[in-house]
């Protein structure tokens, strides 16, 4: 068995299609398709249906493909052993991140793995949750840092911190000498969210259902910035994370002021393929994350075996 069909099977399951898994993987669509049919023959099963206008996966052929995965994890294993003098920490990581948390979290959290693991060169994909869902299912990131709830087979989860959210306003806002407010205070005001799609708009929406009361005119932003800047613009109050909020985030133009307990947050979590054999590296970004300073950065308590064991399971989101 060729670790290259190994490596078009894959890329087959990713792609639904011979013809782009040929393009993803730079041969031509009849080598592809042929080492397919050599690797179906070895095995002396059928991994792809074949019919008219149609291709996919077998039942079998699903399962075949979960185990390539791995089999092709362990083969990046050997050749990174191999090349860092038997060192898991050295070389290069693969680590995505949401929009709403990378810029804010990313400074202290390097910082913190230069210390924890020197060796280590963190490449960093910033996106979406659903297109970092993607990417570490097909294997093209090694880890995600999300925000909880994240519900995916064959994914582990550990928590990192909570972190609560704060209320934004723009300088002059009646409320700017407020030290704190209620949630359903809120829902009064013009409040400008993130954009659909975003899974921290679903969460301030969640946490203060108040707001959810808008007739579709809202108005929105692409990002925590842009929103930050509509804010000071007095287009209206925003809830926002709050380490987006203080340091050099900070913004004379606007007030951050906290909820009244207890206030809404977020839990933070870095998520890995079940099975991913880099687990060093997981483990050195928990340590480090665990080592950052922010006050925003909440830790969480340490759960019991059981709980543990419940938090790391494929089938829950933690």
């Amino acid at each position: 068995m060729k670790l290259t069909a190994l490596r078009y099977l894959v890329a087959f399951a990713d792609e639904g299609s011979f013809s782009r898994a040929a393009e993803r993987c730079k041969v031509s669509q009849p080598t592809l398709s042929v080492s397919l049919q050599q690797l179906e023959s070895e095995l002396g099963v059928s991994l792809i249906e074949r019919s008219k206008g149609r291709v996919a996966l077998t039942d079998l052929g699903r399962q075949v493909v979960t185990q390539a995965r791995k089999a092709l994890d362990d083969v990046k294993r050997i050749e990174l052993v191999a090349r860092t003098g038997k060192n898991p920490l050295a070389g290069d990581f693969r680590l995505g991140v949401i929009h709403t948390i990378g810029p804010y979290l990313l400074p202290e959290l390097i910082s913190a793995m230069k210390k924890v693991a020197p060796d280590t060169r963190l490449y960093i994909e910033e996106s979406m949750t659903a297109l970092l869902a993607d990417s570490l299912k097909y294997g093209t990131i090694d880890a995600a840092i999300i925000a909880l709830p994240f519900d995916m087979p064959g994914i582990r989860v550990h928590p990192l911190y909570d972190e609560e959210f704060q209320v934004v306003v723009p300088k002059g806002h009646r409320w700017s000498r407020r030290k704190k407010i209620a949630r359903h205070e809120v829902g009064d005001e013009d409040v400008l969210v993130l954009k659909a799609g975003n899974c921290f708009r679903e969460q301030v929406l969640d946490a203060c259902p108040e707001m959810s009361h808008a007739d579709g005119s809202a108005l929105e932003g692409h990002s925590i910035e842009t929103v930050r800047c509509m804010v000071a613009s007095n287009y209206g109050i925003s809830v926002l994370p709050a380490s987006s909020l203080g340091g050099v985030y900070r913004n004379d133009m606007v007030t951050a002021i906290p909820f009244e307990a207890p206030a809404p947050s977020r839990r933070v979590a870095i998520a890995w393929r079940d099975g991913f054999t880099r687990t060093e590296v997981v483990d050195a970004i928990i340590s480090a994350a665990g080592m950052m300073k922010n006050p925003c950065y909440q830790a969480i308590e340490p759960p019991d075996q059981s709980q543990d064991a419940a938090c790391t399971s494929p089938s829950l989101a933690c």
